[in-house]
């Protein structure tokens, strides 16, 4: 059998860090689009890298949970993939039973309506209702923002979804909050009320309100609302009322939606 030729980069005693970067994603690259197992054999050839290499890189994507082993010992992609898969089937869920009741708090408010989830300790915006006004807030979905200015990241701190950051703030705008110890003071008055309001606080003019939608008693979403300040502010307190009572509702929905699934 002909003697495998390594290159001089596989010769060496350790890549470098961007190497060992690029050889890594190769091999998680080759074993997800794979149509079945791979084994360490395979996978040493078909990226060519050299075998010391390759159990290297395979050993740490292991202990990263981004890839396993069968029964048989041939790798598969790891248990974090299949984590990602299921809050992404639970997004869809979500988005699927909420469908009704955000139509519905866009038709009473007319303003823009977001369904928001916690997820890597960050708030992730999953739908949206636009707006029925010719000024109202813009697409948020996939836009990432720091959760202490967002309505929706305040039920979040509130019910313990996200952990309440220590020290400074990175401050927005001249009234988003300044610290962690003033973002826990605000957190009492949300659950008494049963919502959340940011002004100003992630862009001067924006406005949005928000409450937690709960299922069996743990938070599992927030809904709310966002746009222009100068609309909003005047009936803040009657507005977060009716989005309180339009999370009660998506509650309910959820757990009625559960008890069906599981029947």
């Amino acid at each position: 059998m002909p003697t495998k030729t390594t290159s001089s980069q596989d010769a060496a005693p350790a890549a470098s860090g961007t190497q060992s970067v690029d050889r890594a994603a190769a091999l998680v690259a080759r074993v997800v689009r794979a149509d079945g197992p791979l084994t360490f054999t395979e996978l040493a050839e078909d990226t060519d890298f050299a075998r010391s290499t390759t159990s290297r890189l395979l050993a740490a994507l292991e202990r990263a949970d981004l890839l396993a082993r069968d029964r048989g010992g041939a790798f598969v992609p790891g248990s974090l993939f299949e984590v990602y898969a299921a809050g992404r089937d639970d997004d869809e869920w979500l988005v699927e039973a909420s469908g009704e009741v955000m139509a519905s708090l866009g038709e009473a408010t007319g303003e823009t309506i977001h369904l928001s989830v916690a997820r890597a300790g960050t708030v992730v915006q999953i739908a949206q209702v636009d707006s029925s006004y010719f000024l109202g807030s813009r697409d948020w979905i996939g836009v990432e923002v720091p959760a202490h200015t967002s309505a929706l990241g305040k039920v979040f701190y509130a019910y313990g979804a996200l952990p309440v950051p220590d020290g400074r703030l990175d401050q927005l705008t001249g009234l988003t909050i300044g610290s962690g110890a003033d973002l826990a003071r605000q957190l009492p008055g949300i659950r008494h009320q049963g919502c959340a309001t940011t002004i100003d606080e992630l862009e001067p003019g924006l406005t949005g309100i928000a409450s937690p939608v709960f299922l069996h008693g743990d938070i599992v979403a927030a809904i709310g609302l966002s746009g222009p300040t100068s609309r909003l502010t005047e009936n803040l307190a009657a507005t977060g009322q009716v989005v309180a009572r339009h999370a009660r509702a998506l509650s309910r929905t959820l757990g009625r939606h559960r008890k069906e699934g599981a029947a």
